[in-house]
């Protein structure tokens, strides 16, 4: 999809249909990260955290090439310039979303978009992924534009990534790579870095590429030592030597991920018996500043995707008192890698531990059905979490089409329309919220003693109390609250007889 031209006379230029889809691609048009910028909330804090993501951003139009000697004090990095390539078998408008997903994920990985390339095509070709001809068209392509990376709408095999390499003759990275790379870039936790990392090594492993002589077979042995005749053995190429140190360093961070596992109970174990809320969806629809508005977290919140990796979990209360605690989870995306989904598995588990689900889900996205797929997905490899009650929460419905609303309304899961910018539809979500979570079952009746005034709060917090007198030996409760609360109660009120 080239840019068009200016014609000779001065004239509008035409724009022709690939034009159009170009022009919508790079505006990320009907996305849900568009050019305008993300506008904030009171709930939403500070976001002291997104200013300094900003600091960090490179500068579009410095070059890193050095054309004298002094620039060497003086170089910047620029940002890298892509071109995508995108491949379809079906409806063009659903490839034309995919490539439009893609730019944003480019642009939030750090670099500028120039073109794109969508070609038709029933099966991938097995050796460039879209054929040698097409393969030279975008090498022209990327020459023409000045480019420095291709960025493939799809997870290539490892000899397809090095054979459209050898043609574009410039970078050549897949979906998957520029996942791992926004990944890397946004977690901050040092659980959340040693999972991003072992993603990124199992990708690495089957990709390393040697050249020439620096890979070659190594004399073993001690004949480094001068030992010779007899101490000569096969060695191990440099490209083995790699392969080993990354499976040692993937072995270690298992086991360190595998190590936190007891703090994740403990701090789930701290919450005491309070219910939990597990907030899931697409990347970038809506769950952080949900959070923020229904809690006061103050998390960070951006137009980008992929902004929150590390889980948030807060305290909030139902409109009848009752406190619950409420997990943020990370965004989902079409076509999420393997390699994340496994390596997040500890993160997920919060949602297989919650009470309930509030899947919040991009009304105003031009294909929002196809967002619920993809998050369902990812929860179908989540063991017990296709088990918790869910609830279907239609953020941005204050710009969401009349028609799309009315489709979403007739999906068998529970719906409720919000705003989290607006606030709109907060209240009736909270509401829902208290009908859904699961209410404790066991009565008691009884006297606490003034001494164990926190036990009364307790029950307060996490059953409901349905009567409270005072007294003169203590409190005189009658309340319904869970059994682990109950035995409190009744050992207090027994002690204290």
């Amino acid at each position: 999809m080239n840019e068009p031209h200016d014609p000779p006379d001065g004239s509008e230029p035409s724009r022709s249909r690939t034009d159009q889809v170009l022009d919508r691609v790079l505006s990320r048009a009907g996305t849900a990260v568009a050019r305008e910028a993300a506008v904030g909330t009171d709930y939403d804090g500070d976001q002291l955290e997104r200013e300094e993501r900003a600091a960090l951003r490179r500068v579009a139009g410095l070059s890193t090439e050095l054309e004298d000697v002094t620039e060497v004090e003086y170089r910047q990095l620029r940002l890298e310039r892509v071109v995508l390539v995108g491949q379809y078998a079906g409806a063009a408008a659903d490839a034309e979303i995919s490539l439009r997903e893609l730019a944003a994920l480019a642009e939030t990985a750090g670099s500028e978009v120039l073109d794109g390339v969508l070609q038709r095509r029933a099966h991938p070709d097995p050796a460039t992924y879209i054929g040698s001809g097409k393969a030279k068209e975008v090498r022209d392509l990327v020459a023409s534009l000045g480019a420095d990376t291709v960025v493939v709408n799809d997870d290539l095999a490892p000899s397809q990534r090095r054979a459209l390499e050898d043609v574009v003759k410039v970078k050549v990275i897949d979906r998957t790579a520029l996942i791992l790379d926004i990944f890397a870039q946004h977690a901050k936790s040092k659980e959340g870095k040693a999972q991003v990392e072992f993603a990124q090594l199992e990708y690495l492993l089957p990709r390393l590429r040697g050249w020439g002589e620096s890979m070659s077979r190594q004399a073993g042995g001690r004949v480094a030592g001068g030992e010779g005749i007899g101490s000569r053995g096969p060695g191990e190429t440099k490209i083995e030597l790699d392969r080993r140190r990354i499976r040692t360093r993937m072995a270690h961070l298992r086991r360190q991920i595998r190590a936190m596992e007891p703090g994740r109970a403990v701090r789930r174990e701290r919450r005491g018996a309070l219910p939990n809320v597990a907030i899931v969806g697409y990347t970038n629809a809506g769950k952080s500043s949900l959070l923020n508005r229904i809690t006061g977290a103050g998390v960070l919140v951006e137009n980008a995707l992929f902004a929150t990796l590390d889980p948030t979990v807060r305290r909030s209360r139902t409109p009848d008192g009752r406190e619950f605690t409420v997990s943020d989870t990370v965004g989902f995306v079409r076509n999420l890698p393997h390699q994340l989904v496994a390596a997040f598995a500890s993160t997920l588990e919060e949602v297989a531990h919650a009470d309930l689900i509030l899947h919040v889900v991009d009304a105003a996205h031009p294909d929002p059905s196809g967002q619920i797929r993809a998050v369902h997905e990812v929860l179908a490899d989540v063991p017990g979490a296709s088990d918790v009650r869910e609830i279907l929460v239609l953020n941005k419905c204050d710009v969401a089409d009349a028609d799309t609303l009315v489709a979403l309304r007739s999906r068998r899961e529970a719906t409720v329309e919000i705003s989290a910018l607006t606030g709109a539809g907060i209240d009736a979500l909270l509401e829902r919220v208290g009908r859904e979570l699961p209410r404790p079952r066991v009565r008691v009746d009884l006297v606490v003693p003034y001494t164990r005034g926190d036990l009364i709060s307790a029950a307060h917090q996490q059953g409901e109390v349905l009567a409270e007198e005072h007294g003169a030996s203590g409190t005189h409760v009658v309340a319904l609250v869970d059994h682990a609360l109950a035995a409190r109660l009744s050992s207090a009120a027994v002690s204290a007889s």
